[in-house]
């Protein structure tokens, strides 16, 4: 056995007979900068970001959530507190107190509580059309019981679409590989200024690096209804789908004000979409004259007001190689919760 007297020679040598270089000065800055970055981010978030415990008929549950408006309310998972008869949420100085579900929607997984002593900083919803796929996400939550843990990692792909609890498909979700456990759930994924860029919903747990979020376009809106009305009543025409770039040459060519339309993944049979003649592959771009350049502009444009009204909803279809515009008309029916 060789000792090696100098731990910076040993590290030298070692680098060399890899064939790399040690780390310079501008890495260690790097590395520096990310913590930094991380660190900050824990900070701001730790005052906002709860540990929720729901007593249910069989048994209790557990999860995360943060307060994203100054008046009390949370934003946490649907799954977290369906059926429980009561909340109790606690932040990170052990401060515990009831919370009340204001309303929850099962086809988004998403959940609105408010506490009975208005406490806690709101954290910032980001406007997630500014994600973008390699960013820094960081998670906030409460894995395994195990309180305020953070963890980080990037943004992985976007407009995902995954089943939700119930069988329920999610559309516009975000996946990112950063390391989520079952307690996680409702919990914030910020970005590196410490804004919400999505709501932790769920993970792989057979898989390394695949957990997913609730885009924060679509959580905005949804807590919006649900403050309102207590429920999401939304119309309901039958497509799935995601975001996706738009045909660059067509925007250029129709001076068109976007980038981005929502692909359709999905056409459910029997549903008025079908009627109206959508094909998978369509690029939904307009719903009269509103734009739709992600999945979450279609969901408020498909709000309670919605149900029995004729819709021209404008969409991009290729057609031998060269995409055309269509016109296809669609009256949403209710759409069952």
């Amino acid at each position: 056995m060789q000792w090696l007297a100098d731990p910076e020679i040993a590290q030298s040598n070692a680098f060399s007979e890899q064939g790399e270089r040690p780390p310079s000065a501008a890495d260690a800055n790097l590395l520096d900068e990310y913590s930094v970055r991380v660190a900050d981010v824990a900070r701001r978030a730790r005052s906002s970001v709860v540990h929720i415990r729901a007593t249910k008929r069989k048994g209790g549950g557990q999860g995360s959530g943060f307060v994203f408006a100054s008046d009390g309310f949370l934003l946490t998972n649907s799954h977290v507190v369906s059926g429980a008869s009561s909340l109790e949420a606690s932040f990170a100085d052990g401060n515990g107190q009831r919370a009340r579900l204001v309303g929850d929607d099962p086809g988004t997984d998403l959940a609105v509580l408010r506490l009975e002593n208005s406490i806690g900083a709101a954290l910032p919803l980001a406007d997630s059309r500014s994600v973008v796929t390699g960013q820094i996400a960081i998670a906030v939550g409460n894995p395994l019981g195990f309180d305020f843990t953070v963890t980080a990692g990037i943004v992985s792909a976007l407009a995902r679409t995954m089943l939700g609890f119930g069988g329920r498909p999610i559309d516009d979700v975000i996946q990112t590989d950063v390391a989520l456990n079952p307690g996680n759930s409702g919990g914030p994924l910020l970005d590196s200024r410490g804004r919400v860029i999505g709501v932790n919903t769920a993970m792989i747990p057979s898989a390394h690096g695949l957990a997913f979020a609730v885009a924060s376009n679509t959580a905005d809106w949804i807590t919006s209804q649900l403050m309102r009305y207590g429920e999401v009543r939304r119309a309901f025409i039958g497509v799935q789908g995601g975001t996706v770039p738009l045909p660059r040459r067509w925007v250029l060519r129709s001076d068109w004000p976007a980038n981005t339309g929502m692909r359709v993944e999905a056409v459910s049979a029997g549903a008025p979409a079908k009627q109206a003649g959508f094909e998978v592959g369509d690029i939904v771009v307009a719903v009269g004259q509103q734009r739709v350049e992600q999945v979450s502009d279609l969901l408020r444009l498909l709000g309670r007001e919605a149900v029995g009204e004729p819709l021209e909803i404008k969409v991009l279809r290729p057609v031998a190689g060269v995409f055309r515009e269509f016109i296809l008309r669609v009256t949403p029916v209710q759409a069952r919760r």
